[in-house]
């Protein structure tokens, strides 16, 4: 799992990465030459839809979607286990709620042969399809996660299932942002 979540960190970093190069050179284009690339904004609308359905994933995979949890931590195991088990079943299906409504938005795509009211008129299929990839990807992952936790409690095993689908502790995060830290200044 850490291995996909380096890759997938990569994609996303990336696509970021070369989003920043583009509008840098667009600024300096614009400023400079009074040229400009146009579509950087189209291209930037792209990057963030995409992106957004690859952090979906990342976001999941590490245990960081936001979860209102004040008093989580006061409630007997056996109730935490239902509250994990619940907010993981309820993320998939809303991944699952999510595919099946962008899959419409592509298919009106295909059907129409939609383009973008861009200079570039790019058809909305290419674009749809990579956010579309990655909303399939999200839904996979919270599918998985939701089987596992099901097979969890199923299985009565309550300590496993709340140390694999709790929301993180206050001091899970600071432990987290020194290791990284250190990782960081050794390099």
């Amino acid at each position: 799992m850490k291995r996909a979540e380096a890759v997938l960190a990569n994609i996303f970093g990336a696509i970021f990465l070369v989003l920043s190069v583009v509008v840098t050179v667009e600024t300096l284009a614009r400023k400079l030459f009074n040229y400009s690339l146009q579509g950087v904004d189209e291209l930037a609308g792209y990057s963030l839809a995409v992106g957004s359905t690859i952090a979906f994933s990342l976001a999941l995979a590490g245990r960081n979607h936001i979860r209102v949890d004040v008093f989580h931590e006061l409630f007997p195991r056996r109730l935490k286990a239902a509250l994990n088990w619940i907010s993981i079943v309820l993320l998939a299906a809303l991944a699952v709620l999510f595919v099946a409504v962008s899959w419409r938005v592509i298919s009106e795509s295909l059907e129409y042969r939609s383009t973008a009211q861009t200079p570039w008129a790019t058809p909305l299929i290419w674009p749809q399809s990579l956010w579309y990839a990655g909303l399939v990807l999200f839904m996979v992952v919270a599918v998985g996660f939701a089987a596992r936790a099901t097979y969890l409690l199923a299985k009565k095993r309550i300590d496993e299932l709340n140390a694999e689908f709790h929301p993180k502790s206050t001091k899970e995060e600071l432990k987290e942002e020194l290791e990284n830290f250190a990782q960081r200044r050794a390099q």
